[in-house]
Order: C-alpha cells, then structure tokens, then sequence
C-alpha cells in the first residue's frame, strides 16, 4: 500500500512507527476523517473485502464504509508500519435484549510492550483513540469515556452515556481469519432483515461532537445530550453528506430509506 497515500486520505503528518503514539495519532485520524456508512449497502451494491477493494473505496474513492472495511483496511496499514495486529469478531448489544451474532470486526494490536482494541468501524459509539487492554480502568477520550471489563468468558466494551455505562459489544480472543468475516458481511450486507438494510446511516465521530445522519435525521450528539434537526428532502440528504460528511454523489442519486420512520 501506498502509506502517503493514506496519510493524506486522513490527514495524518506524523511519523510511521509501531509506536504506541504512532498507533493512537492513526487512530484518531482515520475515526474522525473516514465516515461510517452503509449507502452501497442500501443501493444494493456489493461490499467487497479485499483489499484492493477497500483500498479503492475509501482512499482512493475518497468514501466511507461500515467495520469490515474499515477495520480491514486500519489492520493492514498497522500491519504495513509493523505492528502485530490479531483480527477479532464481536457481537454487538447496544442495549438490545438477547445474544446477537458476531458481525462486528474489531482488532487487537500490540505497541509499546501493550495490547490495545483498536477499531475505528463502530459509527455512532466509535473510539477516537485506541483503549490500553486494562480492564476496568476509565478511558478518557476527549469528552467521552470508554472501558474495557471482563465478562465470564468474554470482554466487553462499553461506553459513558448520560444514562449510565451502555454495552457496546462482547468478544473472545479467538483470531478470526479473511472467510469468517466474508460470512459475516454476506449477512449484513444482504440479508433482508439486516439492521443495515433498514436505513441510511452516516456517522463520524469529534472530540466533542458526534453527527450521524439517519434517513433524513441529522442528529449532533455531545456529551451532555443530543439535538437534531429534520432534512427537508433528498436534496438535502445529498447536500449533508457532501457538505457535513465529505462524501459526494451525482446529483439526482436517491437512496432507499425508511420513509416512515425519518
């Protein structure tokens, strides 16, 4: 891969170094330059993981993507740089009630003489910067805060809402390789009652604000609250991606939504 190359996609000036500050600068670029988004999702295009695939899409098509692609794409450049990097699978909760499936990539990578979860593919709850692998301890990034507990068996990341502490995901240790996420994605990506069939979704996460964009809702969310504000049509929707977001579409593009639900 050309590492200038991405560099520039998130703006990235630093030194290429397995270094723990080198791990956590990369992190916070790629999170807050490269947007979380499901729109090939929704007009029915297919969401290749591949490299050269992702590579195309998110560097070079300047575009966004959902975690398999994002967090394929962080492991290689890790791995390019010299960190050793192990790719895990988590089952996401976002308080939802019973066991979901693990179709969420994460990844484990090593800096510094420490392990660290780094995943820059979650969308609206996304890390900024990577979390040092001590469970229990309070991870302060910016204005908001993370940890990583021990559940049986599992790890479990969670973050601070006004609410309280909210379940983000659960995963185990065991290396997931390129044909387990191909299934995975296979699911997400095409079976009629996945979660990213059933809306449009942009999210990127700041330091101290988080916009998404769901169907037509642009929600900014801060640490103390959330305010959001209604786009008039699919125009508009175009306008706020480009304008907001950095992602461009022709004009004209329409994008299937939930139109009752907003």
């Amino acid at each position: 891969m050309d590492l200038q190359a991405y560099c520039a996609r998130i703006g990235y000036t630093g030194e290429l170094r397995p270094t723990a500050e080198c791990l956590r600068e990369l992190h916070l670029a790629h999170a807050t330059h490269i947007p979380f988004e499901n729109i090939d999702v929704l007009l029915r295009r297919p969401i290749r993981l591949d490299l050269d695939g992702v590579w195309k899409k998110l560097v070079e098509d300047r575009r966004g993507g959902y975690c398999f692609e994002q967090n394929t794409l962080f492991a290689a450049v890790l791995e390019q740089i010299g960190f050793p990097v192990t790719r895990l699978a988590a089952r996401v909760r976002l308080g939802a009630p019973g066991v979901g499936s693990r179709t969420h990539m994460v990844l484990a990578a090593e800096a510094d003489g420490e392990k660290w979860l780094a995943d820059v593919g979650f969308g609206g709850e996304a890390l900024l910067l990577p979390v040092a692998w001590r469970p229990g301890e309070i991870a302060g990034q910016f204005d908001w805060q993370f940890r990583l507990m021990v559940e049986r068996a599992s790890f479990l990341l969670q973050m601070m809402r006004p609410e309280g502490w909210l379940d983000l995901y659960a995963f185990h240790m065991e290396p997931q390789y390129p044909v387990d996420y191909e299934v995975a994605n296979h699911y997400t990506a095409t079976y009629p009652s996945s979660f990213f069939l059933q809306k449009l979704m942009v999210h990127l996460p700041g330091p101290s604000m988080r916009l998404t964009l769901v169907n037509r809702r642009v929600i900014e969310r801060r640490a103390e609250g959330a305010s959001e504000s209604l786009l008039a049509d699919d125009e508009a929707i175009l306008e706020a991606l480009a304008s907001r977001f950095g992602l461009h579409f022709a004009a004209g593009t329409r994008f299937p939504y939930v139109e009752d639900g907003i």
